[in-house]
């Protein structure tokens, strides 16, 4: 039964049926006044999210896009740049930045720990002659579980006049994120995970400081150039032809998230993770991430030994409709990644550690069935 499946991805994430239904509207004109009221809407929407008065720009596009136009226009060839990585998304920020033809430092830490905000001060401090132009931090590492103290790493690099990037595609509207009070000068975001919106529409916010060096960037740009895509906002226009059914369910999400509260949200997902990782530990399972990073988004769990994360992955969805992610790279059938965030409810946890159990008996795993429900039971009831 497709429609009932438990899509616990880190993303795409399932999607409320009301924003469904507003992705059916009949497509409007997109240089019309209907659009540019929906256009305002979800501007101002998002800057909510955001928690930001910076510009919004919006792209039609997965949020690898808004991570290359988050490179190519505060980034000019031959610029040094940092890259602070704990996982896949921070190598990707990399890679991106290299083939733009930045000079880029990586700043590695291990996959399953986060950055340490020291490590990037003494990294600064070196920096006498101020060459470095940005630093790229990974708010939330989907790959691992593992949440970045921004404001840490923001207060890190102090007053030296690098622009703060960060990638928060999975951690905005999961974890608290102040755009404005951390004074981070751009932050990418992407539709598809806590949104609720399916794949199709990425964000970027942009300080005052961030528009000035994108005047000055002599990075090749067309479809990415957020000066088109600003000028084009003040006429409550996008440049190019927008992903009309995504807007329409971005402004029905809004209002859903508007509804909730943020505050709510982060603690309902902080809820889930301690749900998640408590069940886990009664089962008798790893995890990845140690408690004081672990991610409110998704969590990374190590299989029984013997068993391979991917055979725990099939049975759960041959058998019980529940799909969550493997391991990416070296992690790779090392780890399954549940996913909890966006539109997810405490009964779906409880559901999803049930079919854990079973699938782990059918797996050959010794297991007390309902030991991980009663687990998370216990942590919904005292929350």
């Amino acid at each position: 039964m497709e429609e009932k499946q438990y899509l616990m991805l880190p993303g795409p994430t399932p999607v409320p049926p009301r924003v469904l239904r507003a992705m059916a509207r009949p497509m409007i004109n997109h240089r019309g006044p209907e659009f540019k009221a929906l256009f305002e809407e979800v501007t101002a929407g998002l800057k909510e999210v955001f928690r930001t008065q910076n510009e919004i720009i919006i792209f039609p596009s997965a949020g690898t896009g808004a991570m290359e136009a988050a490179v190519v226009n505060f980034v000019s060839p031959g610029d040094k740049v940092v890259v602070v990585s704990i996982g896949v998304f921070g190598e990707r920020f990399a890679e991106i930045a290299r083939r733009f033809g930045a000079q880029v430092e990586k700043l590695d830490f291990p996959w399953g720990s986060a950055a340490d905000p020291e490590a990037l001060a003494e990294l600064i401090a070196k920096d006498k002659e101020k060459e470095i132009k940005a630093v790229f931090v990974t708010h939330n590492e989907t790959s691992t579980g593992v949440t970045n103290d921004l404001c840490a790493l923001r207060k890190a690099i102090g007053d030296h006049p690098a622009l703060f990037i960060v990638d928060a595609v999975s951690g905005l509207g999961a974890v608290e994120l102040e755009t404005d009070q951390w004074n981070l000068d751009v932050v990418v975001a992407g539709s598809q995970k806590s949104f609720m919106v399916p794949p199709g529409l990425s964000f970027l916010s942009v300080s005052e400081r961030a528009w000035k060096v994108t005047e000055k960037c002599t990075n090749s740009r067309y479809y990415w150039d957020i000066r088109a895509a600003k000028n084009y906002a003040e006429k409550g226009q996008t440049p190019y032809t927008p992903a009309l059914p995504q807007l329409a369910a971005l402004a029905e999400s809004l209002k859903i998230i508007k509804k909730e509260g943020l505050d709510n949200i982060h603690a309902r997902h902080r809820r889930h993770r301690d749900m998640v990782r408590t069940a886990v530990r009664a089962i008798g399972l790893g995890l990845l991430a140690p408690d004081e990073v672990a991610s409110p988004a998704l969590t990374a769990v190590i299989p029984p030994e013997g068993i391979g994360a991917d055979e725990v992955r099939k049975v759960l969805h041959q058998e019980f409709n529940v799909v969550v992610a493997g391991g990416q790279q070296t992690l790779k059938n090392k780890i399954f990644r549940i996913g909890h965030l966006g539109y997810v409810q405490d009964l779906d946890i409880i559901a999803v550690i049930a079919a854990l159990e079973m699938a782990l008996v059918r797996c050959g795993y010794q297991v007390e069935l309902g030991k991980g429900v009663r687990a998370a039971q216990e942590v919904l009831l005292n929350s």
